[in-house]
């Protein structure tokens, strides 16, 4: 019989769980549905954060392995600056496009650059650029991730402070009397981990996509320049059909 009356306290305490949540819910305090409200204003915009970084990281390196490839394959510049134009959410496009921005001012679109030292500030400077796009609202996740449970457990300290008080007021020191605000106060710290968790998760996962973004865009710095500096001299052309040009052909490379 002692067996069987546990077994359905049990199962009407497990019944009125949630009843007795909405109870604590309707019960909190001032101060911790402030701190619940803050809460969830940090919740719904880290996860706008998140969900915005998810898609621009996936466009970023979708787009960068399309573009690296077309590169490699291409032998004028006009072609890959034509391609870079469809891929604008790529670091890497960004990159070359102030490169051959650079490089038109210097030698007019054609020949190899008369020095590269301009053209190695641009590439740092766009790479710079295009790196610190992709870390925009970073500091937010962090900050969120960071606070939150400390903004947690001042609503939890708040709400032990009010349900001592009200014990020392009433004169029953007994844990039935101060166990239901208590209860109500570790809410907020529930609250606070349920914001911190997922942000913290996904400030790391960003963090490292965007060390692999500038490892990225640091080599293909380093082959865009290459490229460019190995750009040959632009004899003159002779004219079709004679001795030195019998087939009427024009060398094909990079810098046409």
């Amino acid at each position: 019989m002692q067996a069987d009356s546990g077994a359905a306290q049990a199962s009407a305490s497990l019944i009125q769980g949630p009843g007795a949540l909405m109870d604590m819910m309707n019960n909190i305090g001032p101060i911790a549905l402030f701190v619940l409200a803050l809460l969830l204003f940090a919740s719904l915009y880290s996860w706008t954060v998140i969900l915005g970084k998810i898609s621009t990281f996936g466009k970023a390196t979708k787009e960068s392995r399309s573009f690296i490839r077309s590169f490699r394959k291409a032998s004028r510049l006009q072609e890959i600056a034509a391609i870079a134009d469809n891929h604008k959410n790529s670091p890497l496009a960004q990159v070359f496009m102030e490169v051959y921005e650079t490089y038109k001012r210097q030698t007019g679109g054609s020949g190899p650059p008369r020095n590269l030292t301009p053209l190695e500030r641009s590439a740092q400077t766009a790479a710079s650029e295009s790196i610190t796009s992709l870390e925009r609202r970073m500091t937010w996740l962090a900050t969120i991730a960071a606070t939150s449970p400390f903004v947690g457990l001042f609503g939890t300290v708040m709400g032990v402070v009010d349900a001592f008080h009200g014990l020392g007021t009433a004169g029953a020191a007994t844990l039935r009397a101060v166990a239901p605000g208590i209860s109500e106060a570790l809410i907020t710290t529930a609250a606070g981990l349920f914001v911190a968790v997922p942000a913290v998760v996904a400030y790391n996962q960003f963090t490292a996509r965007i060390r692999v973004f500038a490892s990225a865009t640091d080599d293909f710095c380093r082959e865009l320049l290459n490229s460019l500096e190995e750009i040959p001299v632009r004899a003159p052309v002779p004219p079709r059909g004679s001795a030195q040009d019998p087939q009427g052909e024009v060398e094909r490379g990079l810098y046409k």
